[in-house]
C-alpha cells in the first residue's frame, strides 16, 4: 500500500492507531480482573490520570462498583456486548463524571484470554444541562417554588396505599387589593418574600408549589396529623411575628387511601373554610389594616 494511500484506510495500523489518539472518546483494555492494559489520552483526561503509567495504578473497581461492574461481566458473556450504559465515574481527585460506557469481549486466539474492549462518552456536561432544563421546567420562574408540573409528579410518584402524608394550603390576605393600590411588581416583591418565607420554615426535602396567584401548597410527606397541626401552627406564630405579609392557611393530612391529588382539593377546601366562615381548631383569617410589604 502506497504512503499516500495509507492514510485512507482503517485496515492500516498506523492510521487506526493515529485515529485513536485523536478521538475525544475514550478507548480501553481490561481484563477479567479489572486492570486497565491500554487505554487512549481521552480516557486517561476524563478519568483524570496524567499517564498511561499512573493509570497502570488502578484497577476499574477505584473509579466504578465493582460489584456492579461483574453483574455487567456476566451480562456481557451472555450477550456479547453492553452498549450504552450509564454510569457514574469517582476520578482519584474526588471529581465525579457521568460517562456512556460500551464494551465487547475480545478473545486472544493463541493464549485464550479474555479483555474487554471499551468506550467511554463523557456526558457529564450534558446531563448538568438536562438537569438544568427540567429543574428549571418543574420551578415557578418567579418565586422558585415548585409549580404545578412538579406537582403532577409527585401525584404520579406518590401511590403506596400506606403512606402518610400531611398538606397545608396558603393563601395571602387582600392581594389583589395590594395589587391594584401599589401596581404588579409590588405584588411580585410581595410574593417572592412569601416565598423565602415558607420555604425557611419547612425543611428543604419538603415541596412548597406555587399553585398560581398568591397561593402556595406545602407538601409534606411521612407526616402525621399531630406533626401536620404542629408544622402549621408554627408557620402561623412565625407569621404573626415576622411574616413578610398577613395570610390564611388551612392543613389537612391523608384519609384512608385517598391520592395525593385528593388530599392537596381537600386542603384547598379547608382553606375556603377558613377564610369565608372559619372553623374550629383552624386558623382563621387575619384582617390587618394593610399587607407588611416592607417586612424582609
Amino acid at each position: 500500500m502506497s504512503s499516500r494511500s495509507r492514510f485512507r484506510s482503517l485496515s492500516d495500523p498506523e492510521t487506526l492507531a493515529k485515529f485513536a489518539q485523536n478521538l475525544g472518546e475514550g478507548i480501553y483494555i481490561t481484563n477479567e480482573s479489572g486492570e486497565i492494559l491500554d487505554a487512549n489520552p481521552a480516557f486517561l483526561r476524563i478519568l483524570g490520570v496524567s499517564t498511561l503509567d499512573e493509570l497502570k495504578n488502578y484497577r476499574v473497581s477505584d473509579f466504578v462498583d465493582w460489584e456492579a461492574r461483574k453483574e455487567e461481566i456476566a451480562l456481557l458473556e451472555r450477550e456479547g456486548s453492553v452498549r450504552d450504559r450509564e454510569l457514574q465515574i469517582t476520578r482519584p481527585d474526588g471529581v465525579v463524571r457521568t460517562v456512556l460506557d460500551t464494551w465487547y469481549i475480545n478473545r486472544d486466539p493463541e493464549t485464550g484470554e479474555q479483555v474487554f474492549h471499551g468506550i467511554l462518552v463523557d456526558i457529564t456536561g450534558r446531563k448538568a444541562l438536562e438537569e438544568q432544563l427540567i429543574e428549571q421546567s418543574v420551578r415557578d420562574p418567579l418565586t422558585g417554588c415548585y409549580n404545578r408540573r412538579h406537582l403532577s409528579g409527585l401525584y404520579t410518584s406518590h401511590t403506596d396505599p400506606n403512606a402518610v402524608w400531611g398538606c397545608i394550603y396558603v393563601d395571602i390576605d387582600h392581594f389583589k387589593h395590594y395589587n391594584d393600590i401599589h401596581g404588579h411588581s409590588a405584588g411580585d416583591t410581595v410574593l417572592v418574600r412569601m416565598s423565602r418565607f415558607l420555604m425557611r420554615h419547612v425543611r428543604a426535602e419538603e415541596a412548597v408549589v406555587r399553585m398560581g396567584g398568591d397561593e402556595f401548597l406545602i407538601v409534606l410527606f411521612d407526616t402525621g396529623p399531630e406533626q401536620t397541626e404542629a408544622i402549621a401552627r408554627r408557620l402561623e406564630m412565625a407569621g404573626l411575628e415576622r411574616g413578610p405579609v398577613s395570610f390564611s392557611l388551612g392543613w389537612v393530612t391523608r384519609m384512608d387511601a385517598e391520592t395525593l391529588e385528593e388530599t392537596v382539593n381537600r386542603a384547598d377546601r379547608q382553606l375556603i373554610q377558613v377564610r369565608v366562615v372559619g372553623r374550629p381548631g383552624s386558623y382563621t383569617r387575619r384582617t390587618p389594616p394593610n399587607l407588611r410589604a416592607e417586612s424582609a
